[in-house]
């Protein structure tokens, strides 16, 4: 009989805690020792004692947190275990950005899985993800919703290809940015991309770390204003926000989120994130005797196991 700690890992102000080994997961505030998942600011930040990540999540870290000492981080290859305590752990593919990781931990016994964020679908920018059984799976929610099925992504791409306009393409920096441009240089072959400043680096990095050289070019004004109108200018949501007014352009956001498809020119339904289906799918696959849920809203996953698979949001 497994003997399954409903307090093995917890929400506190500063993250998600395991006393069992005294460290946290993807800490938003300062402290001793954190696990990071992937390199997003919603789950990575600076100001801890140690860190352990994989060696690309530690290179985006590192770019984006320059005053974090070199001296804290614990690089870790996947599937490569380490102790923290008594807990044993281990990095596995999850599918979300490159680097990103769901975090297995081991402990008298009982696996607990952290999925971090993660995503099924083809990415050929990051690792996919790889599955793994787990006693307890803790899961991301942000799509735990029978009302979400995200579209294919080759088909939402394809959408650039009948606008006879350039394109104003808002996208989440990191992972999104990279990923979309794939997908743009695979599936829209006559659009050029050009990379604002604040995505570039982050490109940059992909080129070094990633599976796969990208083709881009950084932006510049004069090109979006010159030649034939089939360019793709990638930016970051605060840019994409400011260009509200922008005029002879297609405006898009790539999201799962409808609401950020709202006041576009062209809706793009491309997510990073499992949706309902998937999360059923990775259920099963998985076989957890119990799932928490975090990072979203798990109401409706567990009145749609109720009294098959226990269900409860992590507390």
């Amino acid at each position: 009989m497994l003997n399954i700690l409903s307090d093995f890992l917890v929400r506190r102000p500063e993250g998600y805690y395991c006393q069992y080994g005294d460290f946290y997961i993807d800490a938003m505030l300062p402290v001793p020792v954190d696990v990071v998942s992937h390199g997003h600011g919603d789950h990575a930040r600076p100001g801890h004692g140690i860190i352990y990540c994989t060696a690309v999540t530690g290179a985006i870290m590192h770019y984006r947190y320059a005053q974090q000492p070199l001296s804290s981080y614990r690089k870790i290859d996947f599937k490569s275990s380490f102790h923290i305590g008594q807990v044993e752990l281990t990095f596995i593919p999850a599918g979300h950005i490159l680097g990103s990781a769901q975090i297995l931990m081991e402990y008298k016994g009982v696996r607990y899985l952290y999925t971090g964020d993660y995503k099924l679908q083809e990415d050929e920018t990051c690792e996919p993800i790889e599955i793994v059984q787990a006693d307890v799976l803790i899961t991301e929610c942000t799509f735990a919703d029978p009302d979400v099925i995200h579209p294919d992504p080759i088909a939402e791409i394809k959408k650039l290809n009948e606008q006879p306009f350039n394109i104003l393409l808002g996208t989440y920096a990191l992972g999104k940015a990279q990923r979309l441009t794939d997908l743009i240089n695979k599936h829209c072959p006559d659009r050029r991309v050009l990379v604002h400043h604040g995505i570039l680096p982050l490109h940059r990095i992909y080129d070094d770390l990633g599976p796969k050289k990208l083709v881009y070019e950084q932006y510049n004004r004069r090109e979006m204003k010159v030649g034939e109108p089939n360019k793709v200018y990638m930016v970051p949501p605060m840019t994409f926000n400011s260009y509200i007014r922008a005029t002879n352009v297609v405006r898009a956001f790539a999201s799962g989120w409808k609401r950020l498809q709202q006041h576009n020119d062209l809706s793009l339904f491309i997510s990073d994130h499992v949706d309902w289906n998937d999360i059923l799918y990775f259920i099963q696959a998985v076989k957890p005797q119990e799932v928490w849920t975090l990072h979203g809203d798990g109401r409706i996953l567990k009145q749609h196991f109720e009294g098959n698979l226990d269900v409860r949001d992590i507390y």
